[in-house]
Parts: structure tokens; sequence; C-alpha cells
């Protein structure tokens, strides 16, 4: 059974293994119920990250990017605009989203990589703070969540496909939206960031 969301489920095939987990904020399903149908339909279908898919896309034209005040787990706060000059990954996921933790390792392995030469921050969507905690320690995740327990980053950013990352460069431009799992230590994923410091 789908979930009972509010809005109309994304064209693009969305659902694990496809790369996209369509659950709007304000969905009524309940975290039970909503968790039983995320691992029944993982259960029913058979995929990796390599057969899933994503969709990239430029930041559409003539709109702002929303700031992006908010603590991180341990309460440092952040901004986006205190970024300015490095490079951003924002990555929009959730614990329940299946390809979401499927992209994990990767982005982790990415976050490894670069070092001081790109900022991850990761925005978990509307979850309580101990299960988001309780997921980061288990996942062996070192770069910077920031959580949105009430959606209010979610929604000014309008995101309601997970995962969904967003990449910024430099100059505070937003140069990628990019739906769906993505392998960052892929050639596609090494491009897009590469290109971050060219602008």
């Amino acid at each position: 059974m789908r979930p009972a969301c509010r809005k109309p489920w994304h064209p693009f095939k969305p659902g694990w293994p496809s790369g996209f987990e369509r659950c709007p904020p304000d969905m009524t399903m309940n975290t039970v119920s909503r968790r039983r149908w995320c691992v029944a339909l993982a259960a029913s279908t058979v995929a990796s990250l390599a057969g899933a898919q994503n969709v990239a896309r430029t930041w559409p034209g003539g709109r702002r990017l929303p700031a992006l005040n908010a603590p991180d787990m341990s309460g440092k706060a952040w901004s986006l605009e205190a970024l300015r000059g490095r490079p951003v990954l924002i990555n929009f996921w959730a614990t329940w989203c299946a390809p979401c933790k499927e992209e994990m390792p990767t982005l982790q392995t990415l976050a490894d990589l670069e070092g001081d030469g790109l900022v991850v921050l990761a925005v978990n969507v509307r979850e309580p703070l101990p299960r988001v905690a309780r997921y980061v320690q288990q996942a062996g995740l070192t770069f910077t969540v920031l959580p949105d327990p009430r959606g209010d980053i979610t929604r000014a950013w309008g995101m309601t496909v997970f995962p969904t990352t967003v990449l910024v460069d430099t100059q505070g431009r937003p140069q990628r939206v990019v739906s769906g799992a993505v392998d960052w230590t892929g050639a596609q994923a090494q491009q897009w960031v590469a290109a971050l410091r060219r602008s």
C-alpha cells in the first residue's frame, strides 16, 4: 500500500530502488506504518546503488537560494552564508528512506577524500533527534548532520523527493540539484564536485 501522501508522487519512478523516496513532511501516515511500508517495498525488490536512477538538473532560474541556518547534532551553529568561498554539498535525507541510506557510505567516502576541500551538510528530514543520533553512530557518519525536526528547512528549500542533493559553488551559487541515490565515489559525481571549484 502506498503511503498516504497529500501530494502526487514524483513522476520519475518513485520508491526504492529507483533512487527516489516520495514522503512529504506533511504526510498523514504514522511512523510505524511508514517504516513497514518502506521495509516491505525494499524487501520485494532486488537492486543496487549502481542500478539506481537519479535526475540531475540546474537550479531553477530566477529562484534565490534559501538561507540555511541551523545547529548540528552537537549544537554548533552552521550558516550557508558563512561558508562562502568553499564548495558545499547539501543532502536532504531520512533514516526511513532506503535510497538515502543506500548512498550514505559513498557520501561518507567522498567527505573523507575531500576533507576540508568540500563541506558536506546532511539535512535530516523531520525525525526525532535520538533516532538520527543512533543512525549516525551506527553508520559511522563523520560529516555534519543538521536535524530538521519540524521540516522548516526542507519546506523552505522545496524538497519533497528524498534523497535530494544541492551542490553550491564557492561563490554561494547553486550549480546542480540531484534527486535520487548517487554513487558519490563515481566519475559523474566527481565531475560535479570538481565543477564547483571552477565556478
